[in-house]
């Protein structure tokens, strides 16, 4: 597969969303925003949005995104990195920016919460970006005639991002700068994944099997710890699942080609 870099108009397009954050954060609508969001998203049940929220984490992104390590391990590689940078992004600017979360501004009582309550490190919103990151690893990561299908995902980035304010963890200008970030992430994480050769995306070299031993470890916290909202159990015992089946594959397909 020849990797099509993104052009100068795309690459620069992650800057609106920014742009927007930015003006929201400055043009004192921060509060009125968000709390629009957060009340007319209440007529949708909590289970809805701790699921989408869920949809952000990265052990839940990545269990999610797990079964291209047989369909399309280029792509799931640009996901990766993708979100590693994404990660990397969160690590450095939360703490940098260090801005308060609703719920250390607002009282309690007005607004609606969903999960653990969050005080600080507001902007980035990690899961915002961690979802538009993926998503654009893996969009641009794609032939451009087979992208069309693949659009759906920044929808769903979108409704991830749309989460955080709905269970009261994030302004709205957090959730714009992060999707603006988490897409220069995706278009770096496509890049470097198109470095790979494609004779080390064969399910016998030692990436795919890295990535397999990932997932193996994946499980674990899936099972163990609460992501998010305890509304979430049901879909992380479900990604679990989905790992493990993958991973059958993944061995019964090793077993295949050693027979050969």
């Amino acid at each position: 597969m020849t990797y099509q870099r993104p052009s100068l108009l795309i690459c620069c397009a992650p800057a609106l969303p920014f742009a927007l954050g930015l003006l929201i954060y400055f043009g004192d609508i921060q509060s009125s925003s968000f709390l629009f969001i957060n009340q007319i998203t209440q007529n949708i049940p909590d289970r809805i949005w701790a699921g989408l929220t869920f949809l952000g984490n990265g052990w839940g992104t990545f269990a999610l995104a797990f079964p291209l390590v047989l369909l399309a391990p280029r792509l799931l590689s640009a996901g990766i990195f993708a979100g590693l940078l994404g990660g990397l992004a969160i690590a450095i600017l939360k703490p940098l920016v260090n801005l308060p979360r609703p719920a250390s501004v607002l009282a309690s009582g007005d607004f609606h919460q969903i999960g653990e309550i969050l005080l600080y490190n507001s902007m980035p919103s990690g899961h915002t970006l961690t979802a538009f990151a993926v998503a654009s690893g893996l969009y641009f990561a794609c032939e451009i005639d087979k992208r069309k299908p693949l659009l759906c995902l920044f929808a769903l980035a979108s409704l991830v991002g749309l989460s955080r304010s709905a269970v009261g963890a994030h302004w709205l200008s957090d959730e714009f700068v992060a999707a603006a970030i988490g897409l220069w992430c995706g278009i770096l994480g496509s890049f470097l994944a198109s470095l790979i050769p494609g004779s080390q995306l064969l399910l016998s070299k030692w990436w795919p099997r890295f990535i397999a031993l990932c997932g193996l470890f994946a499980i674990y916290p899936l099972l163990t710890q609460t992501m998010d909202s305890e509304l979430n159990y049901p879909l992380q015992y479900a990604c679990a699942l989905l790992i493990a089946i993958t991973l059958a594959l993944f061995v019964q397909a090793q077993r295949t080609q050693s027979s050969r």
